[in-house]
């Protein structure tokens, strides 16, 4: 492969298979409504198995990327897969409570797998556009999470056992992971130790322990506040200006079209400007609109909310390459600890949301939650890596 190209098939089909890994993830929570009814449920044994769906796809992921960057698997994306198999077939057929417990873990180690070693598999294909890279293959999944529960309303209209015709849409994504799964095998014997990164920033330890923690910091702002709309927006909407659901659901619609929108923007401006300005812009920039959104009219309210999507949703791809260029040679453990805070700080947002709304309502929710993009004001602290890069290749 010759220095710095971008392989544009390969990055397809992992965005394919992003695709394919959340929509398969986004079944759990949309059938949530049967699983209880069927199995007579309360809330706090909903909450036990997102706690542990969350917990296997959220922890596993830092140390699953630090294991396979010591020793590469190319051949844990399939393995990965059968986990998340495993977990719906179980689903479809649980005769009780704990079942459903195992089998959504099982899923969320699926995820786990998935996720730092798809994201190494975009990084080594990238050449030397890894926003453009990570872009894509992150577009992949929030597009699969969208149409998971579109899908599951059709499929399991006739019960909960019809969740296993899904396992015939795992059987194709594990035919194709293998067969990726070849190629970066391939790839990594070809290419040998060859990196195609930017040369090593320089920077001291202390300084790029305390980026990471302003990188962190940023996450957890950026994605509370995505919980506080992707999960509780139509109920505002319907509460604020008595919309009826699916009404309210079509607003959803569009937010969720300028998050995916977003996700594709933010990788390629990050390569051309530098990701530390993506970051900053993404998330502070966005302070002035979160701040007008809970006291404006149904208009503007539904165009403020697709501006705060567009922006924000740029964020992450900026984030993870400049977290890997950081930490040079660790894409798999990085990417894991970022993939793994975006899911747990958004369920765990979304959980702590949910009690501040039963307790002082909704609009105090979005009233609070405006203030978080202010955090973004910490990107200022970040070392501009791109100018260091350019010193160090003496431009």
């Amino acid at each position: 492969m010759a220095a710095g190209r971008t392989m544009f098939g390969v990055l397809a089909v992992m965005s394919f298979c992003h695709l394919l890994n959340d929509m398969f993830q986004s079944l759990v929570p949309a059938i949530y409504p049967i699983l209880k009814s069927s199995f007579d449920l309360n809330f706090t044994q909903i909450g036990g198995i997102t706690f542990a769906y969350q917990t296997t796809a959220s922890l596993l992921q830092p140390l699953i990327g630090f294991a396979t960057d010591r020793r590469p698997m190319p051949f844990s994306l399939p393995v990965g897969m059968m986990f998340t198999l495993v977990g719906l077939l179980l689903i479809a057929q649980a005769p009780n409570y704990a079942t459903l417990v195992v089998a959504a873990s099982l899923v969320g180690v699926g995820s786990a797998v998935f996720h730092p070693e798809a994201s190494r598999v975009a990084h080594m294909a990238a050449g030397r556009r890894h926003g453009l890279a990570q872009s894509l293959f992150q577009v992949g999944g929030n597009t699969g999470a969208s149409i998971g529960p579109l899908l599951a309303a059709i499929v399991l209209r006739h019960g909960r056992s019809n969740i296993a015709w899904f396992s015939f849409a795992v059987l194709l994504a594990i035919a194709v992971l293998w067969r990726v799964s070849v190629w970066y095998r391939e790839h990594r014997r070809t290419a040998g130790h060859r990196v195609h990164d930017h040369p090593h920033h320089g920077l001291p330890p202390g300084r790029v322990k305390g980026a990471i923690a302003v990188l962190i910091a940023l996450i957890f702002s950026k994605y509370i506040y995505i919980a506080s709309l992707t999960s509780y927006y139509t109920f505002y909407l319907m509460h604020r200006f008595q919309l009826s659901i699916a009404n309210a659901q079509f607003h959803l619609f569009f937010f969720a079209g300028a998050i995916a929108a977003g996700t594709v923007v933010g990788g390629p401006i990050g390569d051309k400007i530098g990701r530390k300005y993506v970051i900053w812009a993404s998330i502070f920039g966005v302070l002035p609109f979160t701040l007008a959104l809970p006291h404006v009219n149904l208009f503007w309210t539904s165009v403020l909310s697709v501006i705060i999507g567009l922006i924000m949703a740029s964020a992450f791809s900026a984030i993870l390459v400049y977290a890997h260029e950081l930490i040079p040679g660790r894409v798999g453990m990085i990417s894991g600890l970022f993939f793994g805070l975006a899911f747990g700080v958004a369920g765990i947002g979304a959980q702590v949301l949910g009690r501040m709304a039963d307790s002082y309502g909704l609009d105090t929710v979005y009233q609070v939650c405006a203030f978080l993009p202010a955090v973004g004001i910490l990107a200022a602290f970040l070392p501009n890596l791109d100018e260091r890069a350019r010193s160090a290749r003496g431009l």
